[in-house]
């Protein structure tokens, strides 16, 4: 299987029947659900890749007399959280990192326009809200962009108002747990009832730190082996198995 292959519900020794089983065990006792939002959500930047997006920012910079601050490296990343969060280091919470943030937010509300859904994730999302389950979003992107996004697809009734994204305070985005912990505190939600949902190490590392459950979505073989080298032990290479097992555990509520 290639990089750039997309995934079976089911690794290669895994039958059907065994990943449906072993999804029902991931998500048996779940109340509390929270979606990353630029993966398993949708994919944000589909009509422009975000390593487009990465290279306008560093260019920004170097318009500004600034790209020094970044190593090569950074220079050449593909992620724009990342080159965010290599200037917020070296000049945290400055006038240089609000704009550079504000410039995002806006990249991120222009993307919302042409963003792609994650097949299968409306059913799954209102199904699982159907069950009783309550649902948020934690995620690095603005909350503003998210809301729009939900807004437009239908979906932000099953979120509103739990979706907890990027502050001010750039320190704090995945892998710290800041917004994983915020949407526990909001919902009154125990960590062992809750369940992540993920397509990158941040999102693992956030949940472990938070003491929640993880479920892994990797729409190919490298962000799977990225997910597994994190340490998640649960994956999905789609969200459709996942879809049925929360239909057919119709019962569950939210405690």
């Amino acid at each position: 299987m290639t990089s750039d292959s997309t995934q079976s519900d089911a690794t290669p020794t895994e039958s059907a029947a065994d990943e449906t089983e072993r999804l029902r065990g991931v998500v048996d006792s779940i109340g509390f659900v929270l979606f990353d939002f630029d993966g398993p959500i949708c994919r944000l930047f589909a009509g422009r890749p975000a390593a487009d997006v990465a290279r306008d920012l560093v260019q920004w910079l170097k318009e500004q007399g600034l790209r020094g601050l970044l190593t090569a490296d950074e220079k050449r990343e593909a992620d724009p959280y990342v080159v965010l969060r290599a200037v917020d280091r070296r000049h945290p919470r400055s006038d240089l990192v609000a704009e550079l943030e504000a410039w995002l937010t806006r990249q991120e509300l222009k993307a919302v326009t042409t963003a792609m859904p994650t097949a299968f994730v409306d059913p799954l999302i209102r199904t699982w809200a159907a069950v009783g389950a309550r649902l948020a979003v934690t995620t690095n992107n603005a909350p503003c962009a998210v809301g729009r996004y939900l807004e437009r697809r239908g979906t932000l009734d099953c979120f509103a108002p739990h979706i907890y994204g990027r502050t001010q305070d750039l320190s704090l985005l995945k892998p710290n747990p800041d917004c994983v912990e915020r949407a526990l505190r909001a919902m009154g939600a125990e960590p062992g009832a809750t369940l992540m949902i993920g397509d990158a190490p941040s999102d693992c590392v956030a949940a472990r730190r938070a003491g929640v459950r993880f479920l892994g979505y990797a729409r190919n073989e490298r962000k799977a082996q990225l997910l597994r080298d994190a340490g998640a032990e649960h994956l999905v290479g789609s969200l459709e198995r996942l879809s049925r097992v929360v239909y057919a555990n119709g019962d569950i509520k939210a405690p």
